[in-house]
């Protein structure tokens, strides 16, 4: 073919050109544990001046391009191989090398495509998590958004990826959580569940809330082997009639953000951001957390009434910052038409 288009006399120009055997690849079903595959697109040099390519971008990173560096003279041949690595990719692909020379045109296309077909699942592909012989879905139960009034359950899948019968069990949990293995005995291979349910009645806190609970395999408990249970323990508004709606507290501050502009690093920045309650009933503050122990927040009180300010105070430690900041404090009131109020206290901490 390459040959064949040396001999096209009629084809051939003064400036360079470019001229390929094909400009599509199809290299049809690939499987994905098999690796990368490459091709070589090639190429005759069919002007009357050398040929040198300048770049060539592929559409994605899964698409590694090589290509002829080196200025090939008229009748000279190239190649751009094209490298697609399959690795979690299973389905349909088409790519696009886009190649940038001197040729005339002086832009061009080359396309692979194919279908990667998924390599079989393994147990460490489903239960991502080891623990011992124990394998799970994940190491966090997140239980999302719990009501202060009531319970929420949750349920972990995991194995045994053993030939021996493993005994489990958990170790330091709160009392607000009941978890347990479902069974507690699992024999080699089998499949169980982590079966957990939270009492946010029994936590008696607000907002993102973070525990851990230990995993016991075999009556071994490593520093390895921790479950994380995260949950937002938010006021339950839904039983309020419309008319306690209409005479519900309301939370409003007077700037929810504040820029303390450049502030030299050790040196501290004090703000008061005042809450006010411009409802119909007492408003109470629920909780006030900072999103980092550099800040540190003192509400005068906790319970305002009606028409009633207070200052909500704020102190930022710049001590070990540098560079811009972006800290947040989080209000939980019962407002039931905002329960959560977000200050943010930024600037620059600058050194020297």
């Amino acid at each position: 073919m390459l040959a064949g288009i040396l001999t096209n006399g009629n084809a051939q120009t003064i400036t360079p050109k470019m001229a390929f055997e094909k400009q599509v690849h199809d290299f049809g079903k690939i499987k994905e544990e098999a690796g990368k595959v490459a091709y070589k697109f090639k190429f005759v040099n069919t002007g009357g001046k050398d040929l040198l390519i300048d770049t060539v971008r592929a559409t994605c990173g899964c698409t590694a391009p090589n290509w002829t560096r080196k200025p090939i003279p008229p009748g000279g041949t190239g190649f751009v191989e094209a490298t697609f690595n399959p690795a979690g990719r299973p389905s349909a692909f088409s790519k696009y090398l886009y190649i940038s020379s001197n040729s005339n045109p002086a832009s061009s296309k080359l396309t692979i495509k194919g279908e990667v077909l998924a390599r079989p699942r393994t147990i460490e592909d489903d239960y991502r998590y080891s623990m011992g012989s124990l394998r799970l879905k994940a190491n966090h139960l997140a239980f999302g958004n719990v009501s202060n009034t009531s319970k929420k359950d949750y349920r972990l899948e995991v194995v045994n990826n053993s030939d021996k019968e493993i005994t489990l069990g958990f170790d330091r949990i709160p009392k607000h959580l009941s978890i347990n293995f479902e069974p507690a005995v699992l024999k080699p291979h089998e499949k169980g569940f982590v079966v957990a349910n939270y009492d946010a009645r029994m936590k008696n806190d607000w907002g993102m809330l973070i525990d851990r609970v230990n995993v016991v395999v075999n009556g071994v408990s490593d520093r390895n082997f921790r479950l994380v249970i995260s949950a937002n323990v938010v006021e339950d508004f839904t039983a309020m009639s419309e008319e306690e709606l209409a005479n519900a507290p309301s939370a409003k501050v007077d700037n929810p953000e504040v820029n303390f502009g450049k502030l030299q690093q050790n040196e501290k920045f004090e703000h008061a951001f005042v809450l006010t309650n411009t409802g119909n009933s007492q408003l109470y503050i629920r909780k006030i957390k900072a999103s980092c122990g550099c800040t540190a927040v003192q509400p005068e009180k906790k319970e305002i009434a009606p028409g009633e300010s207070v200052n909500i105070k704020t102190i930022f430690n710049s001590a070990g910052k540098r560079g811009n900041q972006n800290k947040n404090v989080t209000i939980i009131t019962n407002d039931p038409k905002r329960s959560n109020i977000i200050l943010r206290i930024k600037g620059e901490v600058i050194t020297g």
